[in-house]
């Protein structure tokens, strides 16, 4: 399956669990992506929600959608779409009248701001002027049905992130149903190209209020390949709308698609030389789809893989992965980065290892900040961390350098498809960036808080164990209920290699000060920060 003139490559496991996704560039893992049947929201889904409260101090809305934790909406995220509800507000908020008394159509009420709350539009009407922040209290209220998208998963402890500027992506287009705007991938570089696109985009039937965005794969393509594209999300948007007339809040609208059709759709380009799947059912609804969308030589380049190996280890892949998982990961240079997930931030710390022997040289600090860069912005988005980043680069004392750091790091994260933002290095030696977070990181993804640590990575020492038991024992040698008992105490073995070494002749001095037996057991069961103390005689624990 090797192309020699596309040297990326999209390896599938399938499994009944889990769906994994892995990115090769010349055999070297680039991106990677774990799916597990959920019920949580995703990135992408819309939903037809219910505000249950507004609060000033946050300047946010809570929307049930459904989900365990409500979801958080911003008032900037309100205002997209509901500024063409408002201006509609009278023509849409049509009353009929049955048996003498006024109601709305099901649409009509979910179109308005809030049932009830005529008088609130009718007076922003008035004032002929856009919704702004200021006028959301007095226009959107609690039990308002409100449609709205999810742009990041639930993380931790927090509920997902919602707006109601929805957008509905296809292989060539995103359709934007409350924004009028026509709009080009950044990443379409050519000017004629660009205007040739817009050109197209222009001249297809758009429903009037609605916009488009061409997607990078969309470059070079027909105008047919755009019509096909419209017509299928308009009849998701068709439907959607329909859904909303019959259903009631919270209820979940439109699903973004699975990972295999994802891949298709997001990633299954020109560049791309192979696309290797195991299973396959998969594979042959992979080859259907992109017959379709592109036609047999695009379908030619999917193989199904069905070796005696697992795919993942036939192509290394599973060899790369743990990498993903460790706290450092080496250069090429012999130097390394140490990077650290904390819930405020991710701190990178770039070492120069091995080569620490030139480490004065202005040359070899600077190729090992370079090397660090380039493995930075992939390590990003293999673990798909995201939020506040902060990169602590090895100091170099010329500003041009600096620079060519700086320019480097633009570079390489410029490809990521999440958005990136890169700052200058500081006066401090630190390097600050943020990358869109969307959902948990591979990391949070694979792995729990540990029980034992509480997340910390880290225990007690024995020498703090060691002086606990100790305290614990003079406290129980004291108690007058325990006079002439013996005591046995339970530990690690660890602990217990302290207790007969270093510490040895503290236990005995313990010993004579109190005149008790003291014997003392290993229990490998025990947590490294568990012991007990029991009396040997009837197996009673002494408190």
């Amino acid at each position: 399956m090797e192309n020699p003139t596309c040297s990326k490559e999209i390896i599938l496991n399938c499994e009944k669990l889990e769906r994994r996704f892995a990115l090769l560039n010349n055999g070297k893992l680039e991106e990677y992506q774990i799916e597990r049947d959920s019920t949580e929201p995703k990135v992408g889904d819309i939903y037809l929600g219910r505000i249950v409260n507004l609060d000033p101090s946050l300047q946010a809305a809570f929307v049930d959608i459904g989900a365990q934790k409500n979801a958080f909406l911003h008032y900037h995220d309100m205002l997209p779409g509901y500024d063409d509800l408002i201006e509609k507000f009278q023509e849409e908020h049509q009353a009929e009248t049955v048996g003498g008394e006024k109601i709305q159509s099901r649409r009509s009420k979910r179109k308005t701001p809030a049932a009830g709350s005529k008088a609130d539009a009718a007076a922003a009407l008035r004032k002929n002027k856009k919704l702004s922040v200021a006028d959301i209290p007095e226009i959107f209220k609690p039990g308002m049905e409100i449609l709205v998208q999810v742009v990041k998963a639930p993380i931790s402890t927090k509920g997902a992130r919602i707006t109601t500027d929805i957008s509905i992506p296809g292989r060539y287009l995103v359709l934007m149903p409350y924004s009028e705007n026509i709009g080009l991938s950044t990443r379409i570089e050519s000017g004629t190209e660009r205007d040739r696109l817009r050109k197209i985009l222009e001249s297809l039937e758009l429903p009037e209020g609605m916009g488009l965005i061409c997607r990078t794969v969309g470059e070079g393509r027909r105008s047919t390949f755009f019509k096909r594209d419209l017509n299928l999300l308009l009849d998701y948007w068709r439907k959607i709308e329909a859904d909303m007339d019959k259903r009631n809040a919270p209820v979940l609208l439109f699903t973004e698609p699975n990972l295999i059709e994802r891949t298709i759709r997001d990633f299954m380009t020109e560049e791309i030389g192979g696309i290797v799947v195991d299973d396959a059912e998969a594979n042959k609804k992979i080859i259907e789809t992109l017959r379709r969308i592109g036609g047999a030589k695009m379908a030619k380049k999917v193989h199904f893989y069905n070796g005696s190996k697992p795919v993942y280890d036939h192509y290394r892949i599973n060899d790369q992965l743990k990498e993903v998982f460790q706290r450092e990961v080496k250069l090429p240079g012999g130097g390394a980065i140490v990077i650290d997930e904390t819930e405020a931030m991710i701190a990178i710390d770039v070492n120069s290892g091995r080569g620490r022997k030139g480490a004065d040289q202005p040359e070899f600090i600077l190729k090992t900040n370079l090397e660090a860069a380039e493995e930075i912005a992939r390590q990003l988005r293999l673990r798909d961390v995201g939020g506040l980043v902060v990169l602590d680069f090895i100091d170099m004392r010329g500003a041009r350098d600096r620079d060519e750091v700086f320019r480097a790091m633009k570079k390489f994260v410029k490809d990521d498809r999440a958005k990136t933002k890169v700052l200058p290095i500081s006066k401090l030696g630190l390097m600050e960036m943020t990358r869109q977070r969307e959902r948990e990181s591979i990391l949070d993804q694979v792995y729990s808080p540990c029980p034992y640590c509480s997340g910390t990575g880290l225990v007690k020492s024995p020498v703090t164990m060691s002086a606990e038991i100790q305290r614990r024992l003079e406290s129980v040698l004291k108690n007058v209920r325990y006079k002439g008992v013996s005591v046995r105490v339970f530990m690690h073995p660890d602990v217990l290699a302290r207790l007969r070494n270093e510490d040895a002749q503290l236990l005995t001095d313990l010993e004579n000060k109190y005149k008790h037996d003291l014997s003392f057991r290993a229990d490998p069961l025990l947590h490294y920060e568990e012991f007990r103390l029991v009396d040997p005689e009837t197996g009673a624990e002494l408190r």
